[in-house]
This record gives structure tokens, sequence and C-alpha cells, in this order.
């Protein structure tokens, strides 16, 4: 697909999006703008996954955005709420870039479990720090948009095209990174790293852009979600948050930047009406939906879609073919 189709298939979506939102109920466009500003966060444990990197730590950049979304508007009075996502990524990829050289030289488990530990930290700091408002966060202003104060009637809609507009321009920024030589690089860091290293690459320089990519797409889904529920808390940061984000990124998969808020779309409304109707089995629901994925679509549900590429045929001679006789040719009664 050429870059052009791909923009022009962007902007004719989020039309669509913007368009349904108008006659939509307020139930579901709060249910699309969690699943779009969760849909961030996981897309950012889906680039890091490409490039090698399992993550249990998303929730803490999850956590820092929403916090720092927050805290401009309440110590800094800062309430524009483009400002206050932006500065939430910012944030994000800030931390995340801070501690990537240190956690690029890990792989495997021990990557793993150093993101989920940092996380963890940050849980407990947060539900300590009483000026924090503790284990039960504390409440956000109502956000402003480009000066303008947004009425009761309409805030639901205008937080919701803002989520959908931020989130097709990340999906299209990831996108063309993953076309890029560094994105190429990063899908070959995945495949084999010392390969990498020998072409004169780096592998640790490429897992750090992914992790503080992933730093920054999580720091704005945790911005634009706390601005959508007006409350944040130190949950945004515990570990069965980050979990959502990897059982989301497993249903995806790695192939498709769409199939990213398909998923995430599918995890809210699955967790929605099973909590109203099944509010203790609703985790079962989702454990059977994700087994039945792993079994008959262990790529992940954006291989409905991407056709995979066919390997082209190899010039190299089969040698369990049979040999074809070559006789010399005879210039007996040829002509002279």
């Amino acid at each position: 697909m050429t870059a052009t189709k791909t923009l022009l298939i962007a902007f004719g979506v989020t039309l669509a999006l913007l368009a349904v939102g108008l006659v939509a109920p307020k139930w579901l466009l709060f249910l699309v703008t969690m699943a779009a500003s969760h849909g961030l966060a996981i897309l950012g444990v889906v680039v890091l996954s490409r490039g090698g990197g399992a993550t249990f730590g998303q929730g803490l950049f999850f956590a820092i955005g929403a916090y720092v979304a927050a805290l401009v508007s309440l110590r800094l009075g800062i309430n524009d709420a483009i400002l206050r996502a932006l500065l939430g990524a910012l944030a994000g990829a800030v931390v995340a870039g801070l501690v990537a050289p240190l956690l690029a030289r890990y792989r495997g488990i021990f990557f793993a479990m150093l993101t989920l530990a940092l996380s963890m930290v940050a849980y407990g700091i947060l539900s300590k720090w009483t000026a924090l408002g503790g284990t039960d966060g504390f409440n956000l202003p109502r956000p402003t948009l480009l000066g303008m104060q947004l009425a009761t009637e309409h805030a639901d809609y205008v937080l919701y095209a803002l989520t959908v507009v931020f989130s097709m321009i990340a999906s299209l920024c990831i996108a063309v990174y993953f076309r890029s030589s560094s994105g190429l690089i990063s899908l070959a860091v995945r495949s084999n790293d010392l390969r990498v290293e020998y072409l004169g690459a780096s592998s640790r320089a490429s897992l750090a852009i992914d992790f503080t990519l992933a730093g920054a797409l999580g720091g704005l889904g945790g911005a634009l979600t706390g601005l959508a529920l007006g409350h944040v808390d130190p949950q945004f940061a515990y570990w069965t948050t980050s979990g959502e984000f990897v059982f989301a990124a497993i249903l995806a998969g790695y192939q498709s930047v769409a199939a990213v808020f398909v998923a995430s779309l599918v995890l809210e409304v699955v967790r929605s009406f099973s909590n109203l109707y099944f509010p203790t089995t609703w985790q079962l629901a989702l454990g059977i939906f994700l087994l039945v994925v792993v079994l008959f679509r262990p790529a992940g549900i954006g291989s409905f879609w991407i056709r995979q590429r066919r390997a082209p045929q190899s010039s190299v001679p089969d040698e369990t073919a049979p040999a074809v006789e070559v006789k010399p040719v005879s210039h007996q009664g040829a002509a002279t």
C-alpha cells in the first residue's frame, strides 16, 4: 500500500469516526474514547515487541502521562487539553529515554521483569505520596480547548474527537517509522540481534529508540485517559494495567497498526458488557477469546487483512531433481 493511499484511508476513517460521534450516545463515545486512548499505550507495547523487547511495565508511562497532564493543570494553570496531552507524551518519552540505555542491555525475561519492577516502584510512590492523593488519587478540572471552555453537553464529544485525532496521527507516525530504515533494523533485531551487530548497526540503540517511542505513546494514552475520566489514581501504574496492554498487544499482533485499536475496542466491549451481565467471569471470557486467537491466528487479528508475502523461489537448483543427460552434438555428416 502506497503512502498516499494510506494517508487517504486514515483521513477518511477519521472523518467517518468524527461524523458518527455526532449522533452516537454518550456511553458509546466514552467507550470508544477509552479504547482509542488505551490503544495508544497498547501500540507502544507492539512497537517494543516488534523490536524484540517484552514489557510488563507500560503502565509506568501510562501513569506518568496521566499525572503530568493533571499536575500541569493544578500546579501551573495549563488547562488546554491539547497541550496537556502533548506534555503527558513528552514526560513519558523523557522518562523512557532516561532508563532506556540501562534496559537496552538486557533481553527477554530480564528486560520484562525490569520494566515491571519500575512500574511497581512508581505505583508504590504514587500510593504513598499524599501530595498526589495517595491511593485514592485526585480529580481533574474540566479542560479547555484552544482557550475555549467546554460546555457540559459538548465535553464528551470534544474529548472523543481529540482522542481520535491524536490516535490517527500517532498511528500514521508509527506506520512511517515501521517502514523507515530504523524500523526495519528494529524488526531485524527481533529476528537476530547478533547479525545486526555484525552488519554495523546497534541493537541496543534500536531497542532504546523503541522503548522511548513506547514511553511517548504510553504517556499520550495516559494523558487522554485522565482527561476523559476526570480522575487519576495509582492504579494506572499497577501491574494489572500493564497486563491488559500486553493482552491486547498479543491479540492484535504486530503486523498492523489498525489491529491494535481493533483489539483495544474488543477488550473494552467485552469488559464493559461482561461486567454488566457476568461481573465475576469477564476475565474468563477474555481468556477464552485470547486462546482461540492464539490457536487459530497466532499472528494476531491483524493477520486477517494482512496478506502474507510469499517467499521468492530459490535460484539454487534442486539436488533431488533427476539429472538431465546432455549428449554431445555429432559433427559427422554435417554440411561443409
